[in-house]
């Protein structure tokens, strides 16, 4: 799965966690450092559909990298790893490490369509700077 043409793009294994399911809603925790709006949540169920294979999640995750210094990465994977958050946003399983998570913390992950492109975007309260793709910040 990509980030899009848009490029806006600990509890252990095995705990799920049940995300809040609007902005409104949303206070970040420890074990719910950040948030799907429905419209992402319907297009990693869509992607999972047509790309994912029994037993996937939407890995999300912060990899060094990308001209701002990090960039957000978004994957299929199908194992937890050891202190890694599960999340559940309408029977959507999302993980995030737990560096990855602090990195994260309070950022609303959505889905656009617009004239600017198609894809993942991610509203992030720590990024002090962006690229003008919108993929990386740091």
């Amino acid at each position: 799965m990509s980030c899009g043409t848009s490029g806006s793009c600990g509890s252990g294994a095995g705990a799920k966690n049940v995300a809040p399911q609007t902005e409104t809603d949303f206070t970040p925790t420890d074990e719910t450092p950040i948030l799907l709006t429905p419209s992402a949540v319907d297009a990693v169920q869509k992607a999972l559909k047509e790309e994912g294979e029994e037993g996937d999640f939407l890995r999300i995750s912060v990899v060094g990298g990308g001209c701002s210094g990090y960039q957000y990465g978004l994957d299929f994977d199908k194992e937890e790893r050891m202190g890694d958050l599960a999340l559940d946003y309408n029977g959507v399983k999302v993980v995030v490490d737990p560096m990855s998570a602090g990195y994260l913390r309070g950022t609303v992950v959505d889905y656009v369509t617009g004239l600017n492109g198609t894809g993942f975007q991610f509203k992030n309260p720590n990024a002090k700077r962006t690229c003008g793709c919108g993929s990386s910040f740091s």
